[in-house]
């Protein structure tokens, strides 16, 4: 995005008008998603049904940053469709439920003002007054995202599939640097915000150095140097402040008035279990902790009486975007598959599709934590395929079966995720196959001793059917 296009947004994004909140008399209850995958599970459809079917009042973040792409898709009654990808606001928006950022979210104001302006064109109001964001949620500045970009580029081809959007690098300032790097709370105070500022251009144009001589003499590279040693930060200094004019940013204990309120919220998860930063597949993981730990943990610091629901989602089909082992990799059926939103991109590169893996969705489960049912996701995605395939189990070169990979009892432990990373690129996938999708939520509900909750057949709400029962006998779409 250029300096150009931000400062439109910014002056657009000052004119919005506010929004009316709703309210709910239903007991308390909370439902905590998490997608059991690389990510690309259908979280945001999901969050949507569940606002939905439930009257939720608010969706809360409790993990990942502006790289999330949640897509929502609604039918209106004229006929009509409604369709946005969400990034930061909750993918609850659409159904009227309200945002709250949570103190484990990184915000990117900038991107956040460019997301409202989409937002504005479909709700005809403002959705940043229907949001609340926790004061000690971390900022990602231009900054962070500039060496973000440059760090990939200097690995060339080995790559570890970032979005390119400056997460990673400031979750190393934070553990780095600590309260020094920009918070949400700090965009309200001009001097400080100033000095921060200077602060996180000054290291991270130290970093440069590192990487230096294994840059590409490139468009691209010359243009990520030039922002992070333009001296001038006057055009970010007013992004912040229209931002801050619109944003409501709320103490750290908000979140106890929002979990006091009767009626339904929504833990919106981001990215997947499997790229977890202890749990995933080093090096090719993300700087964010993926499990239920966050959300519960929201939950406990409050002592949040109400019932909780905990709801695994996962595709009927799997996915990985960006570089990593992916042992269920087809080839064919990637071909066939073409998603939605997921494309191929300079940053996190090619989309891969495979088959439905056992083997990594009991892990998932494993490290997910106790889930009360699964969200199946994207059967109508195979209703042309003569026949699905579901990995069983594994087999290395020696003839070694491996039907489940045991987490280790450690939780920061690289080096045994590590380990795990180069016993997954030399495993290959031994498959069964499945009658039909009718069956397969049967199949995965006895398979993992887990019933299959919400089976959803399209984008959008309407598409989702509600199981209320264990899953014993076929479903059809």
């Amino acid at each position: 995005m250029t300096r150009g296009e931000i400062q439109a947004i910014v002056k657009c994004s000052a004119t919005g008008k506010r929004a009316v909140k709703r309210t709910s008399s239903i007991v308390k209850q909370a439902f905590l998603t998490v997608d059991l995958g690389f990510g690309d599970a259908g979280k945001g459809t999901i969050v949507d049904y569940l606002v939905r079917q439930h009257d939720a009042h608010t969706v809360i973040r409790f993990n990942g940053g502006p790289q999330a792409g949640h897509r929502v898709v609604e039918r209106c009654p004229d006929g009509t469709q409604r369709e946005h990808v969400f990034a930061q606001f909750g993918s609850g928006t659409l159904a009227g439920a309200a945002t709250h950022l949570s103190q484990y979210m990184l915000i990117d104001p900038i991107a956040m003002l460019a997301e409202a302006h989409q937002l504005r064109t479909l709700l005809a109001a403002d959705p940043f007054a229907n949001s609340t964001i926790d004061c000690r949620a971390v900022v990602v500045t231009p900054y962070q995202r500039a060496i973000n970009r440059l760090r990939e580029m200097a690995r060339g081809r080995a790559r570890h599939g970032s979005c390119g959007m400056g997460i990673g690098e400031t979750m190393t300032d934070w553990l780095a640097h600590g309260d020094q790097i920009l918070f949400a709370g700090d965009l309200c105070h001009l001097d400080r915000l100033r000095s921060k500022l200077a602060f996180l251009r000054r290291i991270n144009q130290a970093k440069v150095a590192t990487i230096q001589a294994a840059l590409p003499n490139s468009t691209a590279v010359v243009d990520e140097l030039a922002l992070l040693y333009d001296d001038d930060d006057t055009w970010l200094l007013d992004s912040y402040r229209t931002f801050i004019a619109l944003a409501q940013i709320v103490s750290e204990n908000y979140l106890a008035t929002i979990l006091q309120r009767s009626g339904t919220v929504v833990f919106e998860a981001a990215q997947g279990v499997l790229l977890d930063e202890w749990r995933g597949f080093h090096p090719y993981t993300t700087w964010s902790t993926t499990t239920l730990a966050n959300a519960e943990a929201l939950l406990a610091e409050h002592a949040y009486d109400g019932t909780v629901t905990r709801t695994g989602i996962t595709r009927a089909y799997a996915t990985r975007h960006g570089a990593g082992p992916f042992v269920t990799e087809d080839a064919t059926l990637t071909a066939q598959l073409p998603d939605a939103c997921n494309h191929n991109s300079a940053w996190q590169q090619g989309f891969r599709v495979g088959w439905l893996d056992l083997v990594m969705l009991r892990y998932a489960l494993a490290v997910a934590g106790p889930l009360d049912g699964l969200a199946l996701t994207c059967l109508d995605r195979l209703a042309d395929q003569p026949s699905i395939r579901l990995c069983t189990h594994y087999s290395q070169s020696d003839g070694q079966h491996i039907d489940a990979l045991t987490p280790s009892p450690r939780l920061q432990d690289l080096v045994y995720q590590e380990k795990l990373t180069a016993l997954l690129e030399e495993c290959q996938p031994h498959y069964t196959r499945v009658a039909s999708i009718a069956e397969l939520p049967a199949t995965l509900a006895s398979t993992l001793g887990i019933p299959v909750n919400i089976c959803s057949h399209g984008p959008a709400a309407t598409d989702k059917v509600a199981l209320p029962t264990a899953q014993c006998a076929t479903v059809e779409p």
